[in-house]
């Protein structure tokens, strides 16, 4: 393998699968080391030195290691800064597009999944993302004044995000909300997204076949 290429860690029909989409959207030459989550691959020690945490995605390459998901896009984003997916310093959605990285790990997941597991809130000034409705609603707030969380351009933002809300509404835990369901259409319309789905199904249906 060039020591430059991106080695993908993935598993299919996970959190990853919006990374997937990120490098077919950034056009990226990649390496791809695809496990099974069901069969505990991501738990075996040769992955575990590669992430101790046994998760997916993560990424390697010119020798570094990144793993979660808003630093594995900031960096995949502005590594193909000719691809247009990601802000640059000097410009002034660069701040915005940090914000919103940031809060879909930092509010909206931990947000889904206390909802999800039915604990009882914290006390909003003292819980990290507030409430799960709050979260919500600014989430749809953003999403309702342009097509894109950036307005009208679209970035490295909407695959996470449009990923993490197409996820939240299969499962029932984020209702179908008309705003969210409209957005998740978008992306799955653009080529490279409907592409990384269609590889993403395919390595999927190859595992249950060998696991038949």
């Amino acid at each position: 393998m060039n020591s430059h290429r991106i080695l993908f860690h993935h598993a299919p029909h996970s959190r990853s699968t919006s990374t997937l989409m990120l490098l077919e959207e950034l056009g990226a030459q990649y390496d791809m080391h695809v496990m099974n989550l069901a069969a505990g691959e991501n738990r075996q020690p040769a992955y575990l030195k590669v992430n101790p945490m046994g998760k997916v995605p993560a990424i390697e390459h010119r020798g570094g290691l990144v793993t979660e998901r808003p630093a594995i896009f900031a960096y995949l984003a502005d590594l193909f800064p000719e691809a247009g997916l990601a802000p640059g310093l000097g410009d002034p959605l660069r701040g915005p597009y940090l914000r919103w990285l940031a809060f879909c790990g930092t509010c909206f997941e931990p947000a889904l999944l206390d909802h999800l597991a039915k604990r009882p809130g914290m006390p909003v000034g003292q819980c990290p993302y507030g409430d799960f409705d709050m979260t919500m609603a600014t989430v749809i707030k953003q999403l309702s004044e342009g097509p894109w969380l950036l307005g009208d351009r679209f970035s490295a933002l909407d695959i996470l995000w449009g990923n993490a809300l197409a996820w939240a509404m299969s499962l029932g835990i984020v209702p179908r909300h008309d705003v969210f369901e409209a957005y998740v259409a978008r992306l799955m319309a653009r080529p490279a997204i409907q592409r990384a789905a269609d590889q993403d199904a395919a390595l999927s249906r190859a595992q249950m076949l060998a696991a038949a």
